[in-house]
């Protein structure tokens, strides 16, 4: 089983996912953001239901299916999301910006949860023109 992890800064962002034994299921990719700023840099609020973007290696599709289990700054519950990658920054990309993925959130009750604690943590920082790993 592979095993993979990258840092956006010193311990604020983690991340570890495996690639799935099947093509047909979605990779599971655990994502923990231990800092505010990392927040702010990772989350998507263009995307109606909201989004994160998740640094990886890995090659993924627009489309592919990805089970995301998200960590939020001094927040102890960890928040299931079955997203699909709705972006792809690749290696080398422009601006200086870190390899990853954009994953849209669905439209369902966790979600929204999430969408919601994510913009209560980021309370006036989601008003900032602060560049972030998003679009």
């Amino acid at each position: 089983m592979n095993t993979e992890s990258s840092s956006s800064g010193p311990g604020a962002l983690g991340v570890a996912g495996a690639p799935s034994a099947s093509g047909s299921r979605p990779s599971v990719i655990q994502l923990s953001i231990k800092e505010k700023a990392a927040l702010y840099a990772a989350y998507i609020p263009l995307f109606t239901d909201g989004g994160i973007f998740v640094p990886t290696t890995r090659e993924y599709r627009l489309g592919d299916d990805v089970y995301v289990l998200v960590s939020l700054p001094d927040d102890p519950q960890r928040y299931p999301v079955a997203g699909k990658v709705a972006w792809i920054t690749p290696a080398h990309g422009t601006g200086n910006r870190t390899q990853g993925v954009g994953v849209r959130f669905p439209s369902d009750d966790k979600s929204v949860q999430l969408k919601h604690r994510i913009e209560q943590i980021l309370g006036s920082r989601l008003a900032s023109d602060r560049p972030t790993q998003t679009v």
